[in-house]
């Protein structure tokens, strides 16, 4: 029974790329409690570009982090009312007809490609039409149900049921197999314009080789997907019987953590993947047939463009070129990532003319990408390459807000920035200048784990909507304000240079890609 001398709490566990959380968080968005589990290894590579780990993985985890945070906290324990959860993105799992895994699950970072691209002929023509063959037959090839169907039939055949990460664990936490509209993201059957399975008659329906059956149940955000079961209850510590609530994605619950709950408010990630996204109440499609993904909101959309790679090219960059910071960082006690970023300042805006594009992965609108680095000079050093790294971002961060705004007929205010990278400073302010807009970061770091907790109070009606849960929980820290004229310098750079360079470069990387095949 909760305790009624204490507040209410909701335990969130956060399934991330390179750890596990379990968070306790109370009605004011304070995270009371927190334990982390740290990968030794995030995924196995049993062949270059990919990237793959067991589904017992993420359970064993999850009892992990639950039963450390209990053992730590065993006071605030009878405080819990829910249990939320929040995973990382495409990520799929094979399950044969007892709902066991069939094979290890190909992560969102796996880059394997399917040689099975044809689809239909009377929709291959509207995509020709659409211009869009390209990027539908760049679909088709990196979808894992297809690789799986082709490469490993005996496994395609078995596999009854094609899931998400997020699903597998709601299994294996209430016994239901479900999953949150807000967490379906990945290359699946799903229409995110009507929130559910995609029918026959939909465009997009033949990139996917998922049959019907294969399909399972969706819920909006804030529905109780079951409770707890005792199976569960005794691997993981968390009481039996409590109401385990959908919420959504690892993107979907840290944008409404950030409180980007209007159009005018734009959510920036600074994680391995780098985002730029708002919350709108229209469907609106970024690109064409690039639909945006459902909020956790039920009702609402979160229009993004990605950057794939993003701030994995900090971890690039410290491995092949920070080996004197690593040295001198040890010797100083600090992050080597601390130290670069200390070292900005000594490189000016623009970093003397080196530009850098950061599309080092292909993607559904460039899938012939690559990155690039143009105007070296005998003056630059690896500071004034790092510093490119970071401005390279946000140049393809503000192409994708300005696209974003374009289609939808709006204009970004203010900035709110979560990840790695938010956590610095010198960051902040470049990207403040960079955009032109104030930025700000909120009082935890745990940002997704907070939006997935926001959504388990006002589930079980501690707060009554979502305005009221962000605006009690949600608290904007410092703001980083633009210098004009740095402003003035990037958009000059952003329009006479680096949205004309992809364009130039796009043959050579159609050449370099024949090549490379």
């Amino acid at each position: 029974m909760p305790n009624l001398n204490q507040a209410p709490l909701v335990l969130t566990i956060d399934m991330g790329t390179q750890s596990a959380r379990a968070l306790l968080c109370d009605p004011k968005g304070n995270i009371v409690a927190k334990a982390q589990k740290n990968y030794l290894q995030p995924y196995i590579s049993r062949q270059p570009g990919w990237a793959e780990q067991s589904a017992d993985f993420y359970w064993a985890a999850i009892c992990e982090c639950c039963q450390k945070l209990k053992a730590e906290q065993e006071a605030l324990w009878p405080g819990i009312i829910a249990v939320t959860s929040s995973t990382i993105r495409d990520s799929c799992v094979c399950l044969d007809e007892h709902m066991r895994p069939l094979r290890d699950i190909i992560l969102w970072l796996d880059d394997r490609e399917s040689g099975n691209i044809a689809v239909p002929r009377v929709f291959s023509a509207i995509f020709r039409v659409a211009g869009m063959t390209e990027t539908v037959a760049h679909q088709r090839r990196v979808s894992a149900c297809n690789w799986i169907a082709e490469h490993e039939p005996e496994i395609w055949a078995k596999t009854a049921k094609f899931v998400l990460l997020s699903a597998w664990l709601t299994h294996r936490l209430c016994g239901n197999l479900t999953d949150a509209i807000a967490s379906t993201v990945g290359h699946v059957p799903f229409s995110n314009k009507h929130r559910t399975w995609m029918t026959s008659n939909d465009l997009a329906r033949p990139i996917f080789d998922v049959r019907d059956e294969q399909c399972y149940d969706l819920a909006e955000a804030g529905t109780a997907f079951g409770r707890i079961t005792e199976a569960a209850a005794a691997d993981t510590g968390i009481p039996a019987g409590l109401p385990l609530i959908a919420t959504g994605s690892d993107k979907a619950c840290e944008t409404l953590g950030l409180g980007c709950a209007t159009p005018d408010v734009a959510a920036l990630s600074f994680g391995s993947t780098a985002t730029v996204e708002i919350t709108t109440p229209t469907y609106m499609e970024p690109f064409p047939f690039i639909p945006p993904y459902c909020s956790v909101m039920p009702g609402y959309y979160t229009p993004e463009v990605e950057i794939f790679r993003g701030y994995w090219l900090i971890s690039w960059f410290k491995k092949e070129f920070a080996a004197l910071e690593g040295v001198e960082a040890e010797r100083l006690g600090v992050s080597v990532e601390q130290l670069l970023n200390q070292r900005l300042q000594e490189v000016p805006p623009g970093c003397d003319g080196l530009i850098m594009h950061p599309y080092f992965t292909p993607g559904l609108v460039m899938p012939s990408a690559r990155g690039s680095v143009i105007g070296f000079s005998d003056l630059h050093t690896r500071m004034h390459c790092y510093r490119s790294i970071i401005e390279g971002i946000n140049f393809a961060l503000m192409e994708g807000l300005e696209i974003i705004e374009k289609r939808g007929k709006l204009k970004a205010k203010r900035l709110m920035v979560a990840g790695g990278g938010s956590q610095s400073a010198e960051i902040c302010q470049i990207t403040a200048n960079m955009f032109g807009l104030p930025l700000q970061r909120v009082h935890t770091h745990e940002v997704t784990g907070l939006g997935s907790s926001l959504v388990g109070f006002v589930a079980m009606g501690i707060h009554k909507t979502y305005e009221t849960a962000v605006a009690a929980m949600v608290h904007p820290q410092e703001a980083f304000m633009p210098d004009a004229a740095q402003s003035a310098l990037y958009r000059k750079i952003y329009e006479d240079i680096f949205v004309k360079v992809f364009d130039k470069l796009k043959p050579f990387y159609s050449e370099m890609k024949k090549m490379k095949g």
